[in-house]
């Protein structure tokens, strides 16, 4: 297996240890890579009284720089540095001391690998992606993991789960095999890449009111895949077979919180390991906040970037924890944020992930979070990390973007810690969740003369001179965390304009799995209700729609048209270079079109339940040095759906809520 146990690591005797009971259980990272820019390697390793010994190394190219004893007995941080090392096995020797005596010693054996490339080699996600997110428990399922003798298996060392395919928030068993058997499925409908929310271990037993962390944001090994989801070989597999076949993979990761049963909240390295711990003390350990200083953070990212902000409630949106089960880790601390960036390095290293998707970005520290964007983009300065950045506000989720004008660059982080002032984010790709909020309201309305309906998009789109980079900005309509687009309806029409502006204007697209089927729900119950089953991707299902034969005509009407326009898109310079322009709503009517090297593409939206005309004259501009400067324009078009040829003339007539993809 790629997570190398301790038990196989440890392969030198210990010595007599006399009075010193010193045990090693693990050591992260469970291997390393030499060649990295940054040649410091922390090593934190676990183990009873591991901290009173000392640590040497006679490994040509490797010296220790320092090690960290913290507050807890059970752990000790050894700092290396491997800047002329190369590959190999590593021997480190500890020696146990008490009051000034030594008490014997033991070696550990500790891999340093070769790369398989090289930083700069590997390439992130951009906007020539569309990025199809999935969750592993509720895609498909290889039934490798729920049969009765791996479920026995895994209870044997798993905290108490239910696999409960009827209920919304337990687990329903799928794996990352299930999905390794559907990549084509992928490429019959046209996406480039593959968003898996979280897949690393979320051993959290189901309460009593029938939740799971089937999510998986709730991590509490942050080396291993969730053996219910698989193992880390299927993890490297999986990507290796989605390279191979043109896609690329986008690992979710957390780093505001960790899951209760992580073993660093039993007994927590040090003092200032997670925000406000003390509660935990006054709870007895237990996740239980009754009668305790227990804070939740008050969900509420908009003090973080406030010029105005009080403190207090700057501290309630990054102190506070995100629930009681999920533990704040603390960025300020420099052990922690030293862990999780060599982590994040780790799996790249590891699986050959293409990108990460970063959760929950603004409730941690800004100062911890860009260090670890600088690291990555030092290492991997091709390679793409997305932030969620939950505020609907063009102006706040552009000041998170790298190299924004709208925070202080100047920023002193040893001079301030809850400061309004925000240091460069060296983070290159933001949520646009104003596209998000404003499409979701603009579905369901008119659009008249001033904002509603489709004027809310055009008003959207306006300010992207905040961003640093509008082609850095991943849009969407619905995700996860959302209603479905179609919420408990089917309204194809406005299914068809959210799609065509999501992947025709400067944005890099992310698509929601099944919404290509027309899989609906809303969260007015709960959030598994908008994270159904994908049909036909479990064992025992009645139909299966990853193939044409099981699904309804409806279903293959949206999916045909969704695969052409996929198709069309990928590859396209129109889209992905093209200069955008737009029109303010007219008649109801909104205009966007690109246009690169004398080609282009033009996206009408009838806004409007009601027949509209089109007025061409209106959009001639669109079409200068290539038709008649009088209003007579007559400019042969393609529909990109159908393929047929479409006078652009003066007036094209549309039916209500009609959606016309024009190429020239």
């Amino acid at each position: 297996m790629l997570r190398i146990f301790l038990s196989l690591l440890f392969v030198a005797a210990i010595s007599t240890m006399n009075a010193a009971s010193v045990k090693v259980s693990r050591i992260d990272p469970t291997d390393w890579y030499v060649g990295m820019k940054d040649p410091s390697l922390q090593l934190m390793v676990y183990g009873e009284n591991i901290r009173e010994t000392d640590v040497t190394t006679d490994y040509a190219g490797v010296s220790i720089d320092s090690v960290v004893r913290l507050d807890s007995p059970n752990y000790l941080l050894v700092y290396l540095n491997l800047k002329d090392a190369q590959p190999g096995t590593m021997k480190l020797k500890f020696t146990a001391r008490k009051g000034g005596k030594t008490k014997g010693s033991f070696t550990a054996s500790y891999q340093l690998k070769a790369r398989d490339k090289a930083g700069e080699q590997r390439t992130g996600f951009s906007n020539s992606d569309v990025l199809y997110m999935l969750m592993p428990d509720r895609f498909a399922s290889s039934g490798k993991y729920t049969t009765p003798q791996a479920t026995a298996q895994l209870r044997k060392t798993l905290n108490d789960y239910v696999v409960d395919r009827s209920a919304p928030s337990l687990r329903h068993g799928g794996d990352l095999e299930g999905i390794r058997r559907h990549l084509d499925y992928f490429n019959e409908l046209g996406v480039t890449a593959l968003w898996l929310t979280p897949v690393l271990e979320n051993n959290s037993p189901d309460n009593s009111l029938g939740y799971s962390t089937y999510h998986g944001y709730a991590t509490t090994d942050y080396y291993r895949v969730d053996p219910r989801f698989g193992t880390n070989e299927e993890y490297r597999t999986l990507t290796d077979e989605a390279h191979r076949k043109g896609l690329k993979v986008v690992m979710d990761m957390i780093f505001n919180h960790c899951g209760f049963e992580h073993p660093w909240v039993a007994d927590m390295p040090s003092n200032d390991w997670f925000n406000l711990h003390e509660w935990l003390k006054e709870s007895k350990g237990t996740s239980n906040p009754q009668g305790t200083s227990f804070k939740q953070t008050s969900y509420k990212l908009t003090p973080v970037l406030d010029p105005y902000a009080s403190e207090i409630d700057k501290s309630e949106t990054t102190q506070g924890w995100f629930v009681p089960t999920m533990p704040d880790l603390n960025q300020d601390n420099p052990h922690v944020m030293k862990y999780l960036i060599q982590n994040s390095i780790w799996w790249i290293e590891t699986v050959g992930i293409d990108g990460i998707r970063m959760d929950t970005y603004p409730y941690a520290y800004a100062e911890g979070m860009a260090q670890w964007m600088k690291s990555i983009d030092n290492e991997y300065p091709n390679f793409n990390v997305v932030g969620e950045t939950w505020v609907t506000e063009p102006a706040y989720t552009a000041a998170w973007q790298k190299d924004s004008r709208l925070v202080d660059t100047t920023y002193n982080a040893k001079s301030a810690s809850l400061s309004a002032e925000r240091p460069n984010s060296y983070l290159k790709t933001v949520m646009d969740f104003s596209f998000f909020d404003r499409l979701s309201k603009a579905k369901n309305e008119e659009t008249d003369g001033w904002w509603e309906g489709l004027n809310r998009i055009y008003n959207s789109f306006l300010y992207d001179y905040l961003y640093e980079d509008p082609d850095n900005v991943m849009a969407f309509i619905e995700n996860h965390d959302t209603d479905r687009f179609l919420g408990n309806g089917c309204d194809t029409l406005s299914l068809k304009q959210a799609l065509a502006l999501l992947l025709t204007v400067r944005r890099i697209p992310q698509l929601y799995y099944g919404t290509e089927i027309l899989m609906n729900g809303t969260k007015e119950v709960t959030d598994g209700d908008v994270r159904c089953d994908f049909p036909g991707g479990f064992p025992g299902d009645t139909r299966n729609a990853f193939t044409a034969e099981g699904r309804s005509a409806e279903e293959n009407a949206m999916f045909n048209w969704l695969s052409r326009l996929l198709h069309w898109r990928r590859g396209n310079d129109i889209v992905t270079r093209g200069k955008m322009k737009h029109f303010i709503p007219h008649n109801g009517i909104y205009v966007v079109s690109r246009e690169y090297n004398g080609r282009g593409v033009i996206v009408i939206l009838n806004g409007t339940s009601k027949q509209q005309t089109l007025d061409a004259a209106r959009y001639r501009e669109l079409f200068a040095g290539l038709a008649p400067t009088d209003n007579n324009i007559s400019v042969p078009t393609k529909d990109v759906i159908t393929g047929k040829q479409v006078m652009f003339g003066n007036n094209i007539s549309l039916s209500p809520r009609q959606t016309l993809i024009l190429e020239y």
